[in-house]
């Protein structure tokens, strides 16, 4: 059973011989390594390259663990290295070699090798990745599976397909798991094993449970308005915990390096500028976001919204939480008074944005409007789209609104297109 990754693939092909490090981050279990040395390599040997021209170590492997030395990996390329042509230098496990970005650095020097790199521990797996080559890298985040991927190995129908996606997310292990015992045990494992540790170790920390509890308030929290000052007060009425909003504050950045979570600001669309908090937070996989509560929380609406963000995302888009203000006539005062409405998701790609609504169910014309409100006071002429979780035609009302089948909008990457 193989997982594609068409769309990281084409990423990794449009990077080639760019003269920078091409760095793939993404949490781990996520299929870097196998989108590199499956994947990657089976296109360059499709495309002419010759075998001898790739260059590949796996530095995780016991017997390659000679090579975690700078100078005898150095020295192990370049004896492989035998002619003026292209070569590609694929590294799996990158932060196991010692002073590994001055290593890659100094590979940059060399105009006829093309570098690759994965990484899957703390180091690796954080947002600063990139500046540890001073400007010369380029990333390509690979999120778990979308769930268009998720259902080309799934064995059964789109409906119970997209329950086990809701519930055990994308991780691509996950496809290959048969029991409901095995995928949870998998999934709180990996949270509890690895993900917690790698944080736990790379930022020295020796507060645990507090880290394990802000986990779980997000969790329970998904696509709701939040900040620090909030998460703090929960802590201290909820979980009677002193935890301070700065401690808070420092271990949500903890966990987007770790890119276990994600943020949305928001947007004030007609001002055109970012807002202070509140704002939303995402996991990346809401697998993981159902296992840090036991599976216990089916918050659907909340997850559809969290699988949305993750598919925009995914998709190449800056995705922002949008605020545009209405104005309208109070009919007993006749007085003129504002409001601030909320739209899901802006959706910003190069010169092309997308407003985005939504919606657990449209079941009658008052909802239809209500879900209508805020992208009709909005007075630009980008598309405005409405995604429900029903099965139905697309279609296009008088206000250019377009209405969009959830299963549409994941099963077809063009779909915002329509």
């Amino acid at each position: 059973m193989e997982i594609k990754r068409e769309l990281y693939l084409e990423r990794l092909k449009n990077r080639m011989h760019n003269g920078l490090i091409k760095v793939i981050t993404g949490i781990r279990r996520s299929g870097k390594s196998y989108l590199l040395f499956v994947l990657f390599r089976r296109y360059l040997l499709q495309s002419g390259v010759p075998e001898n021209h790739i260059i590949a170590m796996e530095l995780d492997r016991y017997e390659n663990r000679e090579y975690r030395r700078p100078g005898r990996l150095l020295s192990w390329i370049r004896k492989h290295v035998s002619d003026k042509g292209d070569y590609y230098i694929l590294l799996d496990e990158v932060q196991l070699l010692e002073n590994f970005e001055e290593v890659l650095n100094s590979l940059l020097y060399e105009k006829n090798l093309d570098v690759y790199v994965t990484g899957s521990n703390s180091k690796f797996l954080s947002k600063d990745v990139i500046t540890e080559f001073r400007g010369r890298g380029d990333e390509v985040h690979i999120f778990p599976l979308s769930f268009d991927e998720f259902m080309s190995v799934y064995e059964g129908d789109e409906a119970h397909g997209w329950a086990d996606y809701m519930t055990y997310g994308g991780l691509p292990l996950i496809s290959e798991m048969k029991t409901d015992e095995q995928k949870m045990a998998y999934l709180i494992n990996l949270f509890e094993e690895t993900y917690l540790v790698d944080i736990l170790e790379r930022n020295r920390l020796d507060k645990r449970p507090e880290l394990e509890d802000l986990l779980n308030v997000l969790a329970s929290s998904v696509g709701s308005l939040t900040n620090p000052t909030k998460i703090e007060a929960t802590f201290q009425s909820v979980l009677h915990s002193s935890i301070s909003k700065n401690t808070i504050i420092k271990y949500l950045e903890y966990l987007k390096d770790a890119f276990i979570i994600r943020e949305a600001r928001r947007f004030d669309v007609k001002g055109r500028k970012y807002i202070g908090t509140p704002l939303k937070y995402y996991f990346e996989d809401v697998g993981l976001r159902n296992a840090r509560l036991g599976f216990r929380q089916q918050d659907r609406p909340h997850l559809v919204e969290n699988i949305l963000y993750n598919e925009l995302r995914l998709r190449g888009f800056q995705v922002d939480v949008g605020n545009v203000k209405q104005r309208f006539m109070d009919k007993e005062t006749g007085s003129r008074l504002s409001r601030t409405l909320e739209i899901d998701f802006v959706a910003n790609r190069g010169s092309r944005r997308y407003y985005i609504q939504s919606a657990w169910a449209i079941p009658s014309e008052e909802k239809m409007e209500q879900e209508k409100a805020s992208l009709l006071a909005l007075d630009d002429s980008f598309k405005k789209i409405i995604i429900v979780n029903e099965i139905l035609r697309p279609f296009q009302d008088e206000n250019g609104i377009l209405t969009l089948g959830l299963f549409d909008f994941l099963r077809h990457r063009d779909s915002l297109e329509w």
